[in-house]
């Protein structure tokens, strides 16, 4: 239809979207006119800094930065990505580090400090594991999506050319986090059964870690009111399909199932000196 609301629009190539993006859920309201990023942090980047994006998938720590910065955004709490923080911490197999505690003055890697990955991981290497997070030297390979950003004094920038895992097996770092797809060969878990942890973890705290949600502009919502509730119901019956069709459920989707998580990821992120206070969810989050 000619009159519908066109919104450029950028998501991950998720199971769980893909309705959207191959016409099988449309809308008499909203078209979503998809711009695909390689690799999708780009599309991140692009919509922060000023880019035409109208709606976009993005991590919630540089959503956070966003609204801390003022850029004009709202979320809708629709995970799009998440995965378990204890599973992505590796050392390589010979390396001497034995637990988290083993990381205290060393060297770590992640891709970019504001990283939402790395604001899980630490964030439980603090609170789960007493580490002390300012003893160790952060070893960054890019900055923040928000060029405001400035990271901690005890962060450094990689001036070599060679990556996170080359670092790490030529032991210059003690472990790194952040890899989006973690091979496995020659690492191990710095948390012993990591994988069996992040269950026990998630089961204990009822909270499943989130990285992805939705952006949108908020001058959309406030000239739109009906928007808000149009996209829930779009990337609903999205999830919907894809999970008849055999894909792995997302967590659920709306404002009061992820309520704590956000809370939690944006607690963390005040701890670790990404933002000055802690957000509350309420602040930046749509209630749908």
């Amino acid at each position: 239809m000619s009159d519908r609301l066109v919104l450029q629009t950028a998501l991950g190539m998720h199971d769980h979207v893909a309705p959207l993006k191959d016409g099988r859920v449309k809308s008499d309201r909203v078209e979503l006119r998809f711009q695909e990023f390689e690799p999708l942090p780009n599309a991140f980047r692009h919509m922060v800094r000023g880019g035409d994006l109208d709606v976009s998938e993005i991590a919630i720590v540089t959503h956070l930065l966003a609204c801390h910065y003022d850029r004009p955004f709202i979320g809708l709490a629709i995970p799009l990505w998440s995965r378990l923080p204890h599973t992505n911490l590796v050392s390589t197999i010979d390396t001497d580090v034995s637990g988290p505690a083993d990381l205290e003055g060393r060297k770590v890697g992640v891709r970019a400090y504001a990283q939402t990955s790395g604001v899980w991981v630490r964030g439980i290497l603090a609170a789960d594991y007493g580490v002390d997070l300012d003893s160790i030297t952060w070893v960054t390979m890019e900055d923040a999506h928000l060029p405001e950003y400035e990271d901690p004094s005890n962060c450094v920038r990689n001036a070599s050319a060679k990556g996170l895992r080359q670092l790490m097996l030529d032991g210059e770092l003690a472990a790194i986090m952040g890899e989006r797809v973690v091979d496995p060969r020659g690492i191990k878990t710095v948390i012993p059964d990591a994988k069996q942890t992040a269950h026990g973890w998630i089961e204990k705290t009822g909270i499943v870690p989130i990285n992805h949600t939705l952006t949108v502009k908020k001058k959309l919502l406030a000239d739109h009111s009906w928007l808000a509730e149009e996209l829930m119901g779009m990337f609903e019956e999205a999830r919907r399909i894809a999970v008849e069709d055999g894909a792995e459920p997302p967590p659920p989707y709306g404002f009061e199932q992820n309520r704590r998580s956000l809370a939690l990821a944006f607690e963390y992120s005040a701890q670790q000196k990404i933002t000055p206070r802690v957000y509350t969810a309420e602040e930046l989050y749509h209630p749908i």
